[in-house]
């Protein structure tokens, strides 16, 4: 398993990230999931990160980066929406841990869909696995929720994933909870 740098983090994924696996973390927009998971893959010793951004630009990720004090040397931020080549940068860089931030902006050429249809976010996250489990890199990706409290997307994308985790606040948005939903290891 992948040591997080968290404790806590690590206790909600049963002792740390394991290898290959397809992590979901869902949370309201404005929560923070892109900020708890961009600070912890900055805490990261040894282990080559791949953060890919469909929502934000290379510099607005490293303004958040500065403001959380945190650098690392092995945190690569990549600008992109198109799964196919999301793909084929993974293949050449070889990380340990993929970043996809969010699901819902990802699309793939072949699908006819607009991103964020549950056609594309299936077929985004069965290739998602796919490259995890043949390539042995762990991958996190981001997820919404809607206003009912459900993963936005299919129901099929909790099923195709390895570990469901839901990071939700309370009504002053003063304490944050990470739950552990769905824990295949």
């Amino acid at each position: 398993r992948l040591d997080m740098q968290s404790s806590e983090l690590n206790r909600v994924l049963g002792g740390g990230l394991v290898r290959g696996s397809l992590v979901l973390i869902g949370g309201e927009p404005g929560i923070g999931k892109s900020t708890l998971i961009l600070q912890t893959v900055l805490s990261l010793k040894n282990y080559r990160t791949l953060y890919v951004s469909g929502e934000e630009s290379a510099s607005q990720i490293k303004m958040r980066a500065s403001r959380l004090g945190t650098v690392s040397e092995e945190c690569y931020i990549y600008p992109e929406t198109l799964l196919e080549n999301i793909l084929s940068y993974v293949g050449e860089m070889k990380p340990d841990l993929v970043v996809i931030d969010s699901i819902q902006t990802i699309y793939s050429e072949a699908i006819d869909s607009s991103a964020g249809s549950v056609s594309q976010i299936r077929e985004c996250a069965t290739r998602l696995l796919k490259m995890a489990k043949e390539s042995d890199t762990s991958v996190i990706i981001i997820g919404h929720i809607t206003k009912d409290g459900a993963i936005a997307g299919p129901k099929i994308l909790e099923h195709i994933v390895d570990v469901v985790l839901s990071f939700e606040g309370d009504n002053n948005n003063v304490y944050r909870l990470l739950r552990g939903i769905k824990n295949r290891f």
